[in-house]
């Protein structure tokens, strides 16, 4: 994601049931446009206005008003050009563009207290 999100903000979040990981062009997490969600089991990349997004390949799953999430079985994935043609869209689509320019940023937004425990897979 870094290398495909270059000056991106990586906004950290630990929540109860996973870690996940918000990249935006600012601080807003309003303003992210992907997340990686990693779970004990899965790993996933949402895109956080997926709904709106035009999906020829029918990749994108689940049936919010907002989110979309694509399965990712490894870094491969990625790299097909499906999925990189639906990040395009969404990087085109932003509110605010990313300025690559810049150096990115990884910040710990919430650790949850109620943590549960990790199971290693």
């Amino acid at each position: 994601m870094r290398e495909r999100l270059p000056g991106a903000f990586e906004l950290v979040y630990d929540n109860a049931y996973a870690l996940v990981v918000g990249f935006g062009p600012t601080l807003r997490p309003s303003e992210a446009i992907f997340s990686v969600v990693i779970s004990p089991k899965k790993v996933s990349l949402c895109f956080l206005y997926g709904a709106r997004l035009t999906d020829p390949e029918h990749l994108l799953q689940g049936s919010g008003n907002q989110v979309r999430h694509i399965r990712l079985e490894s870094a491969a994935t990625l790299k097909q050009r499906g999925v990189r043609a639906l990040m395009n869209v969404a990087i085109e689509d932003a509110v605010a563009p990313f300025d690559g320019t810049r150096r990115g940023q990884t910040i710990v937004r919430a650790v949850s207290k109620n943590r549960r425990p990790r199971r290693v897979i």
